[in-house]
């Protein structure tokens, strides 16, 4: 089997001969066994501790192929508000729930549930279902990820 030799951050690299699509919880992972999506490549993801792969990453194969991963839709909530301080109430609120939370430009992204969708509206938040791409922010603890040669 294949082994993921270096995770190559979005944008520093050009071509993959495959991807693998994963949601947001298959992203973050410190050993897992992933198979692209067209070819059916095998590859062992081994890292000493958890990393957070985002959208558009490459995975660095020891045979030198790249594998890109891609983030699959998710069921999300998408989070707007009035103005930028009722956003950032907004947003205290996520956060004072532990809910990862993705940050893009003027609205939130959660996702979905129906309970915090009801305390989101009490708030005077416009809440929408949608599907989308999630890539939630990492914490002040970690959350991001390094190139990581082997």
């Amino acid at each position: 089997m294949l082994k993921v030799a270096q995770i190559l951050p979005a944008g520093s690299w050009s071509t993959a001969a495959d991807h693998v699509t994963l949601d947001q919880d298959g992203r973050h992972r410190r050993r897992a066994v992933l198979t692209s999506d067209h070819l059916g490549i095998d590859a062992l993801l081994d890292e000493p501790a958890a990393v957070q792969l985002k959208h558009g990453d490459g995975l660095k194969l020891d045979d030198g192929r790249i594998l890109e991963v891609l983030a699959a839709p998710e069921d999300l909530l998408e989070i707007t508000a009035h103005s930028p301080e009722h956003l950032l109430q907004l947003a205290w609120h996520l956060g004072n729930r532990h809910l990862a939370t993705q940050i893009d430009g003027r609205r939130l992204l959660i996702r979905y549930d129906h309970v915090i969708a009801h305390m989101l509206e009490h708030l005077g938040a416009h809440v929408h279902r949608i599907s989308a791409r999630f890539d939630p922010e990492g914490g002040a603890y970690g959350g991001a990820h390094h190139a990581h040669d082997h």
